[in-house]
């Protein structure tokens, strides 16, 4: 039987896992909140604001009525900015049945509870299985089937491996993991650093100091997972170091680009607007940087950074905060190894 797949959202993301699964030879059909927008994609083939050099697939549908993709479908695609989940869950949850699969892609944290994808899908819908897929994906590559790894995270051990052969293709594998709070964590905060890493480009500062950046950001990452209940092994996984890796790295990254523009001198709000997509590294700065007073441990990029974005800070200032910090031995935050049944 033909997988029957709903994905809400229409950015550069959904649209290029709606592709994937559609050449696939799954029924997939993709959901926009802008009714114009869906029209244009319908009649141009090309979704031109967010994936602008990718034709779909002419079998993928493309709806503005959120009942008809939602309605007999096996499973459904989260796609949709974190901000954004809470609406868009408010008006799905009459169609959606418990037995249909949630499969988030988004990465964030929501700023105003602190509370992750997962807990927020689980205040809608407490009966229905959720996946989170998560990993180094840039939407633009994924969709020119560029080779790609991502990992399926669920504590149901078969929802997760249901999603990694939804997924699998020869240029697109998935692995599977138990650990939804670590794979969740590592996708919302590594565009933080990321956010980092641009200012630092901006500044043109070198190899060096991204290097330092993306080292010491990992372990500020691990070490908010491991106290909120990761396995802090998922950190150095497809979810952590490999989707931090990209996203500090890569010019597709929205977090990077805001970042360059701040580091050059550009308002928090000027650079988004010339983004013109979701900077989720922004609000996500907020929440970490409130979940790290919540948990009462360092995080000393993150606050710097929270202090460009949030209170004005000279950037300069604070690349030397960070430089003229305590000394400390590396080893001091290594964190011990926590172990999972699945």
């Amino acid at each position: 039987m033909t997988e029957r797949i709903g994905v809400l959202g229409g950015g550069s993301w959904g649209t290029a896992l709606g592709i994937l699964l559609t050449n696939k030879g799954y029924d997939v059909t993709m959901w926009l909140r802008d009714k114009a927008q869906a029209e244009e994609i319908n009649k141009t083939r090309i979704n031109k604001k967010y994936l602008p050099e990718v034709v779909l697939p002419q079998n993928m549908e493309v709806t503005n009525d959120l009942e008809y993709c939602i309605s007999n479908k096996n499973a459904l695609v989260l796609a949709t900015s974190t901000h954004g989940i809470r609406e868009v869950l408010t008006k799905a949850r009459p169609y959606i049945k418990s037995r249909q699969i949630i499969i988030n892609v988004s990465k964030g944290i929501e700023s105003e509870t602190l509370l992750r994808i997962s807990q927020i899908v689980e205040e809608f819908l407490p009966e229905n299985t959720y996946v989170v897929l998560s990993g180094p994906s840039h939407a633009e590559e994924v969709a020119k089937n560029m080779p790609t790894t991502v990992v399926s995270a669920s504590r149901d051990k078969s929802a997760a491996e249901y999603v990694q052969e939804l997924f699998f293709t020869p240029s697109f594998r998935v692995y599977t993991n138990p650990d939804v709070v670590g794979v969740e964590l590592g996708g919302a905060l590594k565009n933080i650093i990321a956010l980092g890493a641009g200012i630092s480009d901006g500044l043109n500062y070198g190899d060096n100091t991204k290097a330092a950046l993306m080292t010491r950001g990992i372990i500020e990452m691990a070490r908010l997972g491991e106290r909120m209940g990761a396995n802090i092994n998922t950190f150095s996984g497809l979810s952590g170091i490999g989707d931090l890796i990209v996203t500090c790295t890569s010019m597709h990254s929205r977090n990077r680009r805001a970042g360059i523009l701040i580091g050059q001198g550009m308002k928090v709000d000027d650079a988004i607007k010339q983004i013109g997509m979701v900077v989720e590294g922004i609000k996500t700065t907020k929440s970490a940087y409130n979940l790290a007073k919540k948990y009462n441990i360092e995080m000393p990029i993150t606050s710097e950074i929270y202090g460009v974005l949030y209170e004005g800070k000279d950037v300069r200032n604070s690349v030397l905060n960070l430089m003229v910090r305590d000394k400390k031995n590396e080893l001091e935050d290594i964190i011990k190894y926590k172990n999972d049944s699945w």
